[in-house]
């Protein structure tokens, strides 16, 4: 079992960054993949980054350039740096981490933190 808890999530304006950040406890030495998903009003749930457990991290085509992700194993943190921050970032943004068993993958979902970027 893995327990998230993020925060950072704030009212920003147009342009501006923001600084997310979760940490995970429980059984966190079994974690694989560990970053983001972010949901907007209407949409689907969607990737953001998120680190398969080497320096590589996958990012949405939508936030590529704009956000860095930084994955601390030892720490058992996930932070998001999000730059030139655009209304269509607005969503709740949720840390996610995720182990193998032997025949799936098991998910964890943090609470959500609500990110607001005003025009």
């Amino acid at each position: 079992q893995v327990q998230l808890v993020e925060s950072g999530g704030d009212l920003v304006q147009a342009g501006g960054s923001l600084r997310l950040s979760c940490v995970a406890s429980g059984s966190t030495f079994l974690i694989n993949r560990f970053g983001w998903y972010r949901q907007a009003p209407g949409n689907q749930r969607e990737l953001v980054a998120v680190s398969s457990g080497g320096t590589n991290t996958n990012y949405a085509d939508s936030v590529k350039g704009r956000f860095t992700m930084s994955r601390d194993n030892a720490k058992n943190t996930v932070t998001l740096q999000m730059n030139s921050l655009k209304p269509e970032d607005n969503a709740v943004y949720y840390c996610y981490a995720a182990y193998w068993r032997t025949t799936y993958q098991k998910d964890f979902w943090g609470q959500g933190t609500q990110v607001t970027v005003s025009s």
